[in-house]
């Protein structure tokens, strides 16, 4: 018997092609560039120019001098791309 194939609903997207952004972990102590290539309300698609062990969960700052930082949580990885969700 086939199985029915569900349709993830998505959130509409709103391109930013590759803007910077920096991953934050260790409580801030340690930041690593990284590229959003989308985002919306839910999460964002963000990619790494170098091969990296990202976390499970980590923050993401838009601006890399601004102290608030997105909490964030890995859902999918493809090499160096990975799709996450924030967090509240």
């Amino acid at each position: 018997m086939d199985a029915l194939k569900t349709k993830v609903v998505r959130e509409p997207r709103r391109q930013l092609h590759k803007q910077p952004a920096w991953m934050t972990v260790d409580d801030g102590l340690t930041n690593r560039e990284c590229f959003v290539l989308d985002v919306s309300p839910g999460g964002a698609r963000i990619v790494t120019d170098v091969a990296i062990d990202v976390r499970d969960k980590f923050g993401l700052a838009l601006v890399r001098e601004r102290p608030k930082h997105q909490s964030c949580e890995v859902v999918w990885r493809r090499g160096k791309t990975y799709g996450v969700k924030f967090l509240n």
